[in-house]
């Protein structure tokens, strides 16, 4: 019989308690990364990378009402559908470079699609149209421009509805991105792996 059999326990117990130990003995090092790191995450978030702000618009999706005149809860569903359908119109080049001849914007169709963006508000037939620009009145330039142009592209491609703004436009007071705090905690949690990793 093998006198130098250690139960699986013993091993485990042992491995634990080395890995405690060299975190003991490398903990200024683990520390010292994570403050590096995170003040490297804080520097690139508050001084490099350009704060945007975000301005929104709600409009509601209607559907033609049936011979009666009634709303029925089929004209509501139909217009909880049209909303994934005009989000795609009001980010099409037919919508969006309506939007940047008309306010002369220096900027191309993909810029400003990677900027807007459209979901429906709580799967009800509300949709919600934001614009993200490092420039707060321009955002509300370009979102009060898409509410202004969208509708009637929509009458015109779909033919079965409309959609009309239920809300004034609404910009945040401070940047939406980036969001410092977080990134910080993220960038000090990458060094802390990144330590223990070559440890």
């Amino acid at each position: 019989m093998n006198s130098n059999f250690e139960p699986q326990d013993a091993r485990d117990t042992f491995d634990l308690m080395e890995l405690f130990h060299q975190i003991k003995k490398y903990f200024w090092i683990l520390l010292l990364s994570m403050l590096v790191m995170g003040m490297a995450g804080f520097g690139i978030s508050k001084f490099v990378i350009e704060p945007e702000y975000e301005s929104a618009i709600t409009m509601i999706v209607n559907t033609r009402k049936d011979n009666s005149g009634v709303v029925t809860n089929d004209n509501i569903t139909s217009a909880q559908n049209l909303v994934s359908t005009y989000s795609v119109i009001i980010k099409s080049n037919t919508v969006l470079n309506q939007v940047i001849n008309t306010l002369g914007l220096d900027t191309s169709y993909d810029e400003l699609d990677s900027n807007v963006y459209v979901n429906a508000v709580d799967d009800t037939q509300i949709m919600r149209i934001a614009v993200r620009d490092t420039d707060k009145a321009r955002s509300a330039e370009i979102v009060e421009a898409i509410a202004d142009i969208a509708p009637d592209v929509i009458v015109d491609t779909v033919e079965a509805g409309s959609c009309k703004v239920i809300s004034q436009v609404m910009t945040t007071d401070s940047p939406v991105t980036p969001n410092v705090l977080k990134n910080t905690l993220l960038m000090a949690v990458m060094g802390l792996l990144i330590s223990t990793v070559v440890i």
